[in-house]
């Protein structure tokens, strides 16, 4: 009997030994870079407990290489000129890799849509009740080389105004309901106080189209092409049309008139920040664009309200919405041909399609404490400890990948998320109401061929540089009238008609998908 049970406990070990050597052999490590915003969000991220659960269940350890957006666009070049040789097993995230870099690299990365087929059902699920998502993430040629995301929670109004409500009551003025109005009152708040202006901003053309300039009718795409849709829900190029030069024209008299921070062409984003969120010296600020004040204004946005959207000289009300390029997304990963078990990254990256999965990702972890369940089935977004000297919004991004990343959250699972209502996502919300009902479509999110962004990439360099040199002219001097055949003349010259269709042909083939 000793000997039996000598043998079986001899066995019992060899096999755990087994076990043990099996579950090792199991564990894949894969390396993935990701680009965040900033690097004063941390890395705690990458140490949430989701990302421990997923893990052990799939027995996929990531080796995670951050960077951050002020030095990614020259290391990400080093690398991909680099080769495979310098390249992770993967990229995460949608500001990580674009479709240029895909596109014009396509030797380094994995077509993916046979693995997806084998190794995601929950992400194959998906594709099937909801194609958009498959079609976003799918090139001209029908190949897949990367995966898509769609955000949960999300409002259909993008930035809205926000106004100074103690100023306001200060000088006895009303809201502004129509864009001289609003005028009015920019120049009010200027003349009110030494340090103070209507509009504190670092001017960019494509953020004034998306905000100052919106009474115009004027909103382009976020993408940054300068592209829009006219009356007629057709596209155009917005810098050439009519109703840009009288918002142009409307911006130079807010300048000279004083409503705007005269250092808004010369000053950054981070100056601009350091004067509206000082809260030593005060609001400096008439108006602000903002997905929400506290967002813009930290300690400030006290004392804010959002302002409804004002009329323009059509006597249409605009407010800034892309749900396309704010809600949906691809490259959210793209594997390299370094990735040993494709395979298994995939199923570790299907852990991410799933309702409770795409809450985390989105504002942190349950098992960390960021997420609470009730007996009821509901989830609770919690605020962050009093102490922590952070906000919600800081927090999602901090705890969680936030904007980046696959997910994917139903619509009825929504109604199961309750969200504070005195921070991010809740104010939201809440204030999207104020506007959605004059929420229009833009320019969608378009797929382009390689040989087309290769064109735009030539071409757009110069026209958009040469455009935006015009507006930062015409607004401090004046002159658009005056200037304006000649500056149509050039644009033709430096074949603004081939750019303009390049993006045309994208946009038919996008609606007739």
């Amino acid at each position: 009997m000793k000997k039996l049970f000598a043998m079986v406990l001899a066995l019992c070990l060899a096999l755990s030994v087994c076990a043990f050597a099996q579950t090792e052999e199991e564990t894949t490590t894969c390396t993935v870079a990701i680009n965040r915003w900033t690097e004063t969000w941390g890395v705690d991220f990458t140490q949430t407990a989701f990302l421990k659960e997923i893990g052990e269940k799939t027995g996929v350890e990531i080796e995670w290489e951050p960077h951050y957006d002020a030095t990614w666009g020259e290391q990400k070049s080093l690398m991909l000129g680099s080769g495979l040789s310098a390249m992770p097993d993967a990229f995460f995230g949608s500001i990580t890799l674009n479709d240029g870099d895909i596109l014009a690299n396509q030797d380094f990365f994995v077509e993916l849509t046979d693995y997806i087929a084998e190794y995601m059902p929950n992400l194959t699920a998906i594709f099937e009740k909801d194609p958009s998502m498959k079609a976003l993430c799918t090139d001209s040629e029908g190949n897949i080389w990367s995966l898509p995301k769609k955000l949960p929670l999300r409002p259909l109004s993008a930035n809205q105004m926000f106004i100074n409500k103690v100023w306001l009551d200060e000088l006895g003025l009303p809201i502004p309901t129509t864009y001289t109005e609003l005028a009015d009152t920019l120049v009010a708040f200027t003349n009110s106080g030494e340090g103070r202006y209507g509009y504190i901003s670092s001017a960019s053309l494509a953020g004034d189209l998306n905000g100052l300039l919106l009474p115009f009718g004027v909103q382009t795409s976020r993408a940054g092409n300068f592209m829009g849709m006219n009356a007629d829900n057709e596209p155009y190029f917005v810098p050439m049309s009519e109703n840009y030069k009288e918002a142009v024209k409307w911006a130079h008299e807010l300048y000279v008139n004083g409503a705007l921070d005269p250092e808004r062409f010369t000053q950054t984003a981070d100056m601009v920040r350091a004067k509206i969120q000082d809260t030593t010296a005060g609001s400096r600020t008439g108006i602000v664009f903002a997905w929400t004040a506290d967002a813009e204004l930290l300690g400030n946005a006290v004392d804010y309200v959002v302002c409804p959207a004002v009329s323009g000289p059509d006597g249409n009300r605009y407010v800034e919405s892309d749900p396309t390029y704010l809600n949906y997304g691809h490259n959210e990963l793209v594997i390299t041909k370094n990735c040993k078990d494709v395979g298994k990254l995939l199923t570790w990256a299907d852990q991410f399609y799933t309702d409770e999965a795409s809450l985390q990702t989105y504002y942190g972890s349950i098992g960390d404490g960021k997420i609470k369940v009730n007996d009821d089935g509901t989830y609770e977004v919690l605020l962050p400890d009093a102490d922590s000297g952070i906000n919600l919004d800081t927090s999602c991004w901090t705890f969680s990948f936030r904007d980046h990343g696959p997910k994917y959250m139903n619509e009825e699972f929504e109604s199961k998320i309750i969200l504070p209502t005195t921070e991010g996502d809740g104010i939201k919300l809440a204030i999207d109401a104020v506007d959605r009902d004059i929420v229009r479509d833009t320019f969608p999110v378009c797929s382009y061929s390689a040989e087309q962004l290769d064109e735009i990439a030539f071409l757009a360099t110069d026209i958009n540089s040469y455009v935006s040199q015009q507006y930062a002219h015409w607004v401090v001097d004046g002159g658009v009238d005056e200037e304006w055949d000649a500056y149509i003349e050039q644009l033709n010259a430096m074949n603004v008609g081939d750019l303009v269709q390049i993006h045309l042909d994208a946009y038919a083939s996008y609606i007739g998908q």
